[in-house]
């Protein structure tokens, strides 16, 4: 089993509509400082994204936050990041919180949250990576997501071990013990050419 080092978080950077997802997103950057383990996340200084931040920084954690130029402009980065890597384009951030990270996890979001979740997903299905990743399923926010997973295998527009590739959690208490549980190894399999 591979030792998790490093984080990346995934999460929206408004608050949403319920204060418990700021409160776990707090709690869950705290539990990663509490372990020694770096958060790497998209460098915001609002919402879901702020809290994580804040969490971890609060609690003596190393917090990375990786945010294009053009975000810095419009006042969106976080103040006190203990290492800020600015980057062009969305994909350069992408890609420098992947190549800095052992493990992703993804806390509520929007649009931007389930594209970066999606690449990534997209990524470990072609064998491109074998980090494990977890869903903070915060309130049941993202029941419908997994839903939808399942109707995707169900239709055989996936294979059946694309379920083995993350996992959903409903605490932030339980987010690193299913990251060491989690299944290390390719999940490609030979293409269905039916």
């Amino acid at each position: 089993m591979s030792i998790i080092r490093s984080i990346c978080v995934f999460c929206g950077s408004r608050p949403g509509d319920e204060p418990v997802y700021v409160e776990e997103a707090r709690r869950f950057g705290a539990l990663l400082a509490q372990a020694g383990i770096t958060l790497v996340y998209g460098g915001g200084g609002l919402g879901l994204m702020g809290a994580v931040a804040d969490g971890a920084l609060d609690a003596g954690g190393y917090v990375v936050g990786v945010i294009p130029d053009f975000l810095i402009r419009a006042e969106a980065g976080h103040g006190r990041l203990s290492e800020p890597v600015i980057v062009t384009t969305m994909h350069e951030r992408k890609m420098a919180m992947f190549e800095r990270s052992d493990a992703f996890v993804v806390l509520p979001g929007g649009i931007g949250t389930l594209e970066e979740l999606f690449e990534i997903m997209s990524w470990r299905t072609l064998a491109l990576h074998e980090k494990p990743m977890v869903m903070l399923n915060t309130a049941g926010y993202w029941t419908p997501l997994l839903d939808l997973i399942e109707r995707v295998i169900g239709r055989r527009f996936a294979s059946a071990n694309v379920r083995d590739s993350i996992r959903f959690v409903d605490s932030a208490s339980d987010v690193l013990p299913a990251l060491q549980t989690m299944p290390r190894g390719s999940l490609m399999k030979p293409l269905d050419r039916t």
